[in-house]
């Protein structure tokens, strides 16, 4: 009977045993539950009221209604793309060029003009029809630090790209699937490339393809409004007998949309006007060249101080344009010699004959 109760009382402790390790367990699992409840839930709804709190004193506003700050057409450090597109007639309307942050138009032979587009940071499909490069066309890629591409060359611009040692792109020696030609246009012009083909073509080459060169223009976000200047909601500059642009103001949208010959400018891929924020006029003296080809190609006697004038908001102002090099920037001076401030936007710098009967409108 001894022997029978000492079995029953350790029988019973044996029994006892896992129901004192189950409480055990729970009491761990109720700790560790509190313990991160504490930790990363409580802790962290401190730390975003501390954020809320601070935003009250601060005075900031909801991250829904914060603004972005705006970024100029200048932003960012990519290394601007500088591509001859094709004006004539044929090869309208020409693809990308509401996407350039600056344009440059200069007469070359036959009283026609070409164009240089000049595009950084941007991501387009389509740009062109892209034509062959003049040498002077070459003083404004280098005074932007720009990749320069051309499709073909004339004499002089060869010899110069060279002697300038001038990082170009030449469509005629790269391939169809980077310089393509399509059926809508007819030869020679069109032919179209994208900024995917030509920063690709420019890794292969060991272009930068970064730039730390600051802006040409001296570009403000604070509304420029020439107050001084005289009306200019119309601007007809005649490059020839055969070519005149013209600017339209639109007081609305403040932009102009640009003619030429009568024509208002669209985009080949968008269909969409083609407008500008600023204009500048320089008047610079254009010569026929002697380049032994006799096909009327032009000089262009830009170096030195020229007038000029500045265009915006529906006005005009009087400017002195500085150019103290081919690779230098130009600087852009009101009569007092001061910097001139330009309204933060894409521009379109008509780089026409000295004596282009100009007038406002």
């Amino acid at each position: 009977m001894k022997n029978k109760g000492k079995r029953t009382k350790e029988g019973a402790k044996s029994r006892k045993i896992p129901i004192i390790i189950g409480i055990l367990i729970v009491i761990i699992i109720a700790v560790a539950v509190g313990c991160y409840y504490y930790f990363c839930i409580y802790s962290n709804q401190g730390k975003e009221n501390e954020l809320i709190d601070l935003g009250v004193a601060e005075g900031l506003a909801d991250p829904e209604e914060i603004e972005e700050e705006p970024k100029s057409v200048f932003y960012g450090n990519d290394r601007p793309i500088a591509v001859m597109i094709d004006n004539h007639k044929g090869a309208w309307p020409q693809a990308g060029l509401n996407s350039a942050y600056s344009v440059y138009e200069i007469i070359v032979e036959g009283g026609e003009t070409r164009l240089m587009a000049l595009f950084k940071g941007v991501n387009l499909d389509k740009i062109g029809p892209v034509r062959s490069a003049r040498h002077y066309f070459l003083d404004y890629a280098l005074e932007n630090d720009a990749i320069y591409v051309h499709y073909g060359w004339s004499p002089k611009a060869q010899t110069d790209i060279s002697t300038l040692n001038v990082d170009n792109i030449n469509g005629i020696t790269e391939s169809e699937e980077s310089f393509w030609r399509i059926k809508e246009k007819s030869q020679p012009h069109n032919v179209l490339t994208s900024t995917k083909d030509i920063l690709n073509i420019a890794k292969e080459k060991n272009y930068k393809t970064t730039s730390n060169k600051e802006s040409v223009l001296n570009y403000t976000f604070d509304e420029v409004n020439l107050s001084e200047g005289i009306n200019a909601n119309t601007v007809t500059i005649p490059y020839s007998d055969l070519h005149t642009v013209s600017y339209k103001y639109d007081s609305e949208t403040k932009r102009y949309t640009r003619y030429a010959r009568g024509q208002k400018q669209t985009d080949f891929v968008t269909g969409e006007d083609i407008t500008t924020k600023n204009i500048i006029i320089t008047f610079v003296k254009n010569t026929t060249l002697n380049d032994g080809e006799n096909k009327d190609r032009q000089n262009l006697d830009d170096i030195g101080t020229k007038d000029g004038y500045y265009i915006t908001n529906g006005r005009a102002i009087k400017i002195k344009c500085i150019k103290s090099s081919r690779t230098g920037q130009t600087k852009y001076q009101d009569l007092e010699g001061n910097e001139i401030e330009v309204n933060d936007g894409n521009t379109y710098f008509n780089i026409c004959p000295i004596d282009s009967d100009v007038s406002f409108e």
